[in-house]
């Protein structure tokens, strides 16, 4: 490897530009390689846990795939023209599932845009403990779905779960079967959720509110704005991007719940709270279904892709 030579008192200006010349031409000839290597650990990672799953799982979807059984018949699109079909046995179970998953997800999505902002407004603000309260919302999330939903299927329980204990306590209902009848199922799950994940949001929304000049905020106030408009005309558009971004990650997240179902619920009542996660896993692990689930799985990542188009297009930035 070529080495940059210092120069000596007695150099002239032009033998100083050979050696910075020379120095440059050899970093360019022997360092074409290193973005590579650089990279290569996360392609490595990128094509067997990325790409080669996706094109095994587009495979499978176009198969009866039957993986207790030696022959796999290949069968073209008839997956997923049976998740269209209402005369079909996958029909309502899959279409129930996705509107399962679609009461979540329209349920907690604005809770945890609107909460964890709030959040984040108020911890901004300088105040004794700012430090201790940031860590105390944030620190449910570090919390495992498993243990997420163990707790809270305890503290639910109508028997011998605690909310309830504490409703009764207040004079407030007390007898609520929380994990077993609608539509309290739905506010334990979405409630749950908002606990447990609103930490990360606030966090990324406190990052971007420090972001903002505070110039911007100075002039406002100069120019007789109020806090509201303040927030309109400063703060919202300055949050613009990130708001996008956190509106994507928590569409993708809602429509792939499944821990707190699954331990919670176990899907019920019934099949209510059985999401189109739920039900993929359900079909292709214990019904050995893969060709099916494979389908409804990349059913479901078409409407993922649509609603993605859909948040950016609405967050874009319009010119005047």
């Amino acid at each position: 490897m070529s080495q940059t030579r210092v120069a000596a008192p007695g150099d002239t200006v032009d033998a100083v530009r050979r050696d910075q010349r020379a120095s440059r031409r050899g970093v360019a000839k022997h360092g074409k390689v290193t973005p590579w290597l650089f990279l290569l650990p996360y392609l490595v990672l990128f094509i067997g846990f990325v790409l080669l799953p996706i094109v095994l799982g587009l495979w499978i979807s176009l198969h009866r795939w039957d993986y207790t059984l030696p022959g796999k018949p290949f069968v073209g699109l008839e997956n997923y023209q049976d998740l269209f079909d209402s005369g079909s046995g996958i029909y309502s179970i899959f279409w129930n599932s996705m509107k399962a998953t679609g009461i979540f997800t329209v349920a907690s999505v604005p809770l945890l845009l609107v909460l964890p902002l709030l959040v984040a407004l108020v911890m901004n603000r300088k105040f004794p403990g700012r430090n201790l309260f940031r860590a105390v919302y944030f620190a449910p999330y570090v919390l495992g779905v498993a243990v997420v939903g163990v707790l809270w299927r305890y503290l639910l329980d109508a028997n011998i779960g605690l909310v309830n204990h504490y409703l009764g306590a207040l004079g407030l209902p007390g007898d609520t079967a929380w994990l077993t009848s609608t539509p309290a199922v739905w506010v334990a799950l979405v409630g749950v959720t908002v606990w447990w994940t609103m930490g990360y949001n606030s966090v990324i929304y406190l990052a971007a509110l420090q972001d903002i000049p505070k110039e911007l905020y100075e002039a406002a106030r100069v120019d007789g704005a109020s806090r509201w408009q303040q927030f309109v005309n400063v703060t919202f558009p300055g949050l613009r991007p990130v708001l996008a971004f956190i509106t994507m990650i928590t569409i993708i997240a809602s429509a792939n719940m499944f821990g707190q179902s699954y331990l919670m619920t176990q899907g019920g009542p019934g099949r209510e709270t059985r999401t189109a996660i739920y039900q993929i896993a359900e079909t292709g692990l214990r019904n050995f279904s893969m060709g099916d689930a494979a389908a409804m799985s990349y059913v479901l990542t078409a409407f993922l892709m649509v609603l993605s188009v859909l948040v950016f297009w609405l967050f874009r930035e319009r010119r005047s």
